[in-house]
């Protein structure tokens, strides 16, 4: 199930975001600093080239590239 960014609380957002970036084998040596890591992965949110999927089963929300998300969850 995708979840739309703008309807979640933005603190919630960038608590989400921040976890993403910062998660082992995230970063690959980056020495980009948090708030630019943090400030790309929103834009990518909001031109529509990431989302947001929550999985039901795990409870477990995860950001993904829109190209790797099954068509089917798109529509």
């Amino acid at each position: 199930m995708l979840i739309p960014h703008d309807q979640l609380e933005p603190d919630t957002l960038t608590r989400l975001i921040e976890d993403f970036v910062t998660r082992d084998g995230t970063d690959n040596g980056d020495e980009t600093p948090l708030e630019t890591r943090v400030t790309r992965v929103r834009r990518a949110l909001e031109k529509g080239e990431a989302v947001i999927v929550f999985d039901p089963d795990s409870q477990q929300c995860q950001l993904a590239l829109r190209r790797d998300v099954p068509r089917e969850w798109l529509d």
